[in-house]
């Protein structure tokens, strides 16, 4: 193929989600003339099939929930929420499936698009499959970044095709609430799924092979949102999972369920919320010398180890280090400032925090579970702490105990945690389960990366009456708790909960999960 019939970028991006988006948009406000490939919608799976339109469903279910518990407002709800309407806002908040304005703002930032089917094709080429059937045939100067995600895993069930079971994709997307819906999983989507759809009306099972809910978060967490999932009418089922699925078809097309324990349930929708597999089967991975269907690995620069020439780039869910869009995104301004700069001939800063490392994959993930309560975390966990041999000291307050909390619902039932390094005085994570506490997270995350010491955080003033006083009565309870040891000369009597030691490069817990 001669020169003439292939389009030369600096840059080609696989995928126009959130992070492609940003990668593109780092490169080309460097000067980078860059592409972007996209077989579906620009804007990607966040935008149209999980963070969005599942935080659309959840948000009036949470604010329905949270009314009908407060005083003086509770005789005001008077029905449940209205379905139609909610749906109507879920499909707003989605522009109705189209990405018209996606579009425009590529084309604001100078970015050009290319619609279709990406694949590599040897080193720093790519070719496209059009819509139409037609061939475009890319080379790019300095970079290809691989950011084409993730797609729903479903499990080896026989006569999947036939069940036409829910992903991730129809619980977001789903035009009706179902009457009766059942769900296998026990992570993130599996509970948002369950908050909004049992608020909005179906009658919903939640069938999980793990013994609990939400199992890479603090139990207390979790047992929070399970106790609050049953008391809305939800039915928990741990320790299970399905033999068989069977769609009868005819009148009621229902999907027959035979349970490990026996049992055997009908419901209208199944929904697979088992994890994620990476969108990598079909990119052209076998012509630069990878496995089809694999993750990718790549360094603190997002470049791909195992192909030479620090031109290939995995960036987002595909490189399995932290699968949240907000991560992704951090990743792709990393990534993107690193193809800049080396395509300039500017030296890398990649040490820890350093201008071109994603240290915060390995250190400080945040995430929100937008459950009823709501949970969010950052850093370690007490179980991530004790598999990384980590020492740490463990702090627990009640939220319902601050003024704030209980201006907000005077029954609050809420739990913070924080984990502290002893040596260093600094907070190493956090987690707090409880009504509006996602709002907390950003200080969080900020006390982890900047890794401020206590006594400095002593100096950070939370306003009286709000939920984030609980960071004073959190330290308090270590000051206190630390006088005490210092007097009695025993630390198990103040109930001081030490894990063993272990270094500081570890990489911190893995994501709560890889869906919205």
């Amino acid at each position: 193929m001669s020169d003439e019939n292939i389009q030369t970028y600096d840059v080609i991006v696989l995928g126009a989600g959130p992070v492609g988006e940003n990668v593109a948009d780092r490169t080309s406000a460097a000067g980078l003339s860059t592409v972007i490939v996209e077989s579906e919608l620009v804007g990607g799976e966040c935008s149209y099939w999980a963070c969005e339109p599942s935080k659309a469903l959840l948000r009036p279910a949470l604010l329905h929930a949270e009314a009908a518990r407060f005083p003086g407002v509770a005789n005001a709800v008077t029905g449940p929420l209205d379905a139609r309407a909610v749906l109507k806002h879920r499909d707003r908040m989605v522009a109705d499936w189209n990405d018209q304005g996606q579009v425009e703002w590529l084309e604001s930032a100078g970015i050009a698009l290319i619609r279709g089917h990406g694949r590599l094709d040897g080193v720093r080429q790519v070719t496209v499959e059009t819509p139409d059937g037609g061939i475009v045939r890319l080379r790019a100067r300095h970079a290809v970044a691989v950011c084409t995600g993730t797609r729903a895993a479903l499990p080896p069930l026989p006569g999947l095709d036939t069940v036409r079971p829910w992903t991730s994709r129809e619980a977001t997307s789903a035009p009706e609430v179902p009457r009766r819906l059942a769900i296998l999983g026990a992570g993130v989507v599996a509970v948002e799924m369950a908050t909004a759809w049992r608020a909005l009306g179906a009658e919903v099972v939640l069938i999980a092979r793990e013994p609990r809910l939400l199992t890479r978060v603090e139990p207390f967490a979790a047992e929070l949102v399970a106790d609050r999932l049953r008391a809305a009418g939800v039915e928990l089922r741990f320790g299970s999972g399905i033999v068989t699925a069977e769609r009868a078809g005819g009148p009621d097309d229902g999907v027959h369920l035979s349970l490990h324990d026996g049992v055997r349930i009908v419901v209208d929708e199944l929904l697979l919320a088992t994890g994620r597999a990476p969108r990598t089967d079909d990119i052209g991975l076998e012509t630069v010398g990878l496995a089809s269907g694999d993750w990718f690995t790549t360094d603190d620069t997002f470049t791909v180890t195992a192909v030479e020439g620090e031109w290939l780039y995995a960036v987002g869910d595909v490189n399995r280090r932290a699968l949240l869009t907000h991560q992704g995104k951090y990743q792709a301004r990393i990534a993107g400032t690193v193809i800049a700069d080396r395509a300039s001939g500017r030296a890398l800063d990649t040490s820890l925090w350093g201008r071109h490392a994603g240290t915060a994959d390995l250190v400080a993930v945040p995430q929100v579970v937008f459950t009823d309560p709501e949970i969010a975390a950052v850093g370690l966990t007490t179980e991530d702490a004790a598999r990384a041999g980590r020492t740490v000291d463990v702090v627990d307050y009640d939220i319902g105990r601050v003024a704030g909390a209980l201006q907000q619902d005077p029954d609050y039932r809420g739990q913070a945690r924080i984990l502290i390094d002893p040596e260093r005085r600094v907070i190493v994570g956090a987690t707090f389960a409880g009504a509006g506490v996602a709002e907390l997270l950003h200080s969080a995350t900020i006390a982890i990366t900047g890794e401020i010491t206590l006594d400095r955080l002593w100096h950070a003033v939370p306003a009286f009456p709000t939920v984030s006083e609980v960071w004073l009565r959190l330290l308090e309870t270590y000051r206190d708790r630390s006088a005490k040891s210092l007097i009695v000369g025993d630390a198990a009597s103040c109930e001081r909960r030490r894990l063993r030691h272990s270094t500081l490069a570890v990489r911190a817990r893995r994501p709560l999960a890889s869906e919205p």
